[in-house]
């Protein structure tokens, strides 16, 4: 097991925590758009029926900052209905080779009117929503965060969203 992805990852937070002993909500921020920018994916999570958390890979669409975040997805999912019953959610961004990770929290609302769904629409989503961007099995979420929680280098720091 010598040589791991997560012995490699420990070794390097350890490196790095010898460097830097602090990290300031302003670092967190700066440091938490840059990974929202750099991934491709996120998790959603969201809570079930029988009130354990679900999480889901989500395709990382689009943001505004750290404060809203939207995603697609269809509106006949479980993950819809799930949020028609809770509201609250988390959005995690993780980057495993720089141990570095994103907890946003917050609540999201579910939106299908046209201008939300153009805006995240993309050629060749047709293969989900084959009636185009009017499928009424097309919906966009709108995530909003209130708190976020970023951790690096053996450190982590919550801090509120304005």
């Amino acid at each position: 097991m010598s040589g791991s992805a997560g012995e490699k990852a420990v070794r390097g937070a350890v490196e790095s925590k010898k460097k830097s002993t602090t990290l300031t909500r302003e670092d967190a921020v700066k440091q938490s758009l840059k990974l929202m920018e750099k991934l491709d994916f996120c998790m959603l999570g969201t809570n079930g029926e029988d009130g354990f958390p679900n999480i889901k890979g989500m395709t990382n669409l689009q943001h505004s900052g750290l404060k809203k975040v939207w995603f697609s997805t269809n509106t006949s999912s479980k993950r819809v209905q799930q949020l028609r019953n809770n509201n609250k959610a988390c959005v995690y961004y993780v980057d495993g080779k720089s141990f570095k990770g994103l907890m946003l929290t917050g609540t999201i609302e579910i939106l299908q009117d046209i201008e939300s769904r153009k805006m995240l629409w993309t050629e060749g989503a047709e293969v989900y929503y084959p009636l185009g961007v009017k499928d009424p099995d097309y919906s966009v979420l709108c995530f909003t965060a209130t708190r976020g929680n970023y951790y690096q280098e053996l450190m982590n720091i919550t801090f509120e969203i304005e």
